[in-house]
C-alpha cells in the first residue's frame, strides 16, 4: 500500500464512495438523511472493530520481538511520534466528531441546495487549510486552481424555493461542513502520524462520533431493527462510503502535507467522471473538460512540490509518482455535478 501512488489511492476511494452513494439513496425514503449518515458513522465503527482488535495484537506482538522499528524502516514512513495515550484518543475522538458532524452537515446542505454549489462550498474548507498550511506558492496556487476547477465540475447554481428566497439553511449546513471537513484533514493526519498507527485511531475516532451524535440522531434508525434488508443495505454503504475510503485516506495522510493532501481531494469530484462516461454515456460539456484540465494542473503543481528530494520527497513522492496517471485518469469523462454523487461524503 505504501508504494501506491496517492492519487491512484483517491480515485479508489472517489469510486467506492460513488458506489456507497447510489445504495444511500435509496434510503431516503425510508430515514432521514442526517441518520443515513450517522448510521454510516457508527456501524463503520462495528465494521473496523476487530481489524483494528487484530492490528493492535500485531503490534504488541512485533514490538514483544523488538521488530517494530524496522517494519517502519521498511516501509519508508517516518516514525510515528511519542504521544501520551490519553492525548492520543482525545486527538482521535475530535477527529470522529468532526468526521461524523462533515457527513451530517452535507447531507443536510444537499437536502436543501442543488448537489455542485454544495460540493463547492464544502471545498471551501479544503481551501482553507492549504492556504494556512501551505508551504510556498506552488501549494496555495494549485488548492486555488483546484477550487476552481471543482466549481466548474460541480455546475454552481443558487437556486431559491418556490418563493424566492435563498436556502439560508442549506447554505449554513455547507459552510459547517466545509469547516469541518477542514478539521478532518487536519486531526486525521495527527491520527494517521501517531502511535498506534493502521485502523485503531480511526476506529477509535468513529466510535467517538457516532456517541456524540447518537443524542440527536439515532432516535430515527428504529426501522433498522425490523428489517434485515435495510440492516445490510446501511453495513454496505458504511464500507463503501466510509470504511474503505477513510481508510485509505489515513494512508494518503501518513504520506503528504495537509495541503497537498487538500489538493488531492480535488480528485473525489473528478473521479465522477470515469463513472459518467464509462458508465452512464454521459459526455462532458466544455466547461467540464476546463474543470478536468485545472484539477490535473494543480495535482501536478503538488507533484512538482512533493517530487524533490530529502524528507519531504520521502513521504509525499507517492503522490509525485502517479500524478500523472492520476490526472490522465480523471481527464476521460464525468458524471454531472447536478446529478453526480457528493464530492466527499457520499
Amino acid at each position: 500500500m505504501t508504494h501506491v501512488p496517492a492519487p491512484a489511492l483517491f480515485v479508489v476511494s472517489g469510486l467506492t464512495q460513488y458506489v456507497g452513494a447510489a445504495v444511500a439513496v435509496g434510503l431516503f425514503a425510508v430515514l432521514p438523511a442526517p441518520t443515513v449518515a450517522w448510521l454510516r458513522v457508527a456501524v463503520s465503527a462495528l465494521v473496523l472493530l476487530p481489524f483494528a482488535l487484530a492490528t493492535r495484537a500485531a503490534d504488541r506482538r512485533r514490538a514483544a520481538g523488538g521488530s517494530a522499528g524496522g517494519s517502519a524502516g521498511a516501509e519508508g514512513e517516518d516514525a510515528a511520534p511519542v504521544v501520551e495515550p490519553w492525548r492520543a484518543a482525545g486527538t482521535a475522538a475530535l477527529f470522529g466528531v468532526a468526521l461524523a458532524l462533515m457527513n451530517v452537515s452535507f447531507y443536510v446542505a444537499i437536502d436543501h441546495l442543488p448537489l455542485g454549489t454544495a460540493v463547492a462550498v464544502e471545498f471551501l474548507g479544503p481551501v482553507a487549510v492549504a492556504a494556512v498550511t501551505g508551504r510556498g506558492w506552488r501549494e496555495r496556487g494549485a488548492v486555488a486552481v483546484a477550487a476552481a476547477g471543482v466549481v466548474l465540475l460541480a455546475g454552481v447554481t443558487l437556486e431559491g424555493g418556490d418563493d424566492g428566497t435563498v436556502p439560508v439553511v442549506g447554505l449554513l449546513a455547507a459552510l459547517g461542513s466545509a469547516a469541518a471537513w477542514a478539521a478532518y484533514i487536519v486531526l486525521g493526519r495527527r491520527v494517521a502520524r501517531q502511535a498506534p498507527r493502521g485502523l485503531t485511531g480511526l476506529t477509535v475516532a468513529m466510535a467517538a462520533g457516532a456517541v456524540v451524535l447518537a443524542p440527536a440522531l439515532a432516535g430515527d434508525a428504529g426501522p433498522l431493527l425490523d428489517d434485515p434488508r435495510l440492516a445490510l443495505l446501511v453495513v454496505a454503504i458504511a464500507v463503501c462510503s466510509s470504511v474503505v475510503p477513510y481508510g485509505l485516506e489515513q494512508v494518503v495522510l501518513r504520506r503528504v502535507s495537509a495541503a497537498t493532501f487538500a489538493v488531492l481531494l480535488a480528485l473525489l469530484p473528478a473521479t465522477a467522471t470515469v463513472v459518467g462516461l464509462v458508465g452512464l454515456s454521459q459526455r462532458p460539456a466544455p466547461l467540464d473538460l476546463v474543470g478536468l484540465v485545472l484539477v490535473s494542473v494543480a495535482i501536478a503543481l503538488t507533484a512538482r512540490r512533493t517530487g524533490g528530494g530529502g524528507r519531504s520527497a520521502g513521504r509525499g513522492g507517492g503522490a509525485g509518482a502517479g500524478a500523472g496517471a492520476g490526472a490522465g485518469a480523471v481527464g476521460r469523462g464525468r458524471v454531472s455535478g447536478r446529478g453526480a454523487a457528493p464530492a466527499r461524503p457520499s
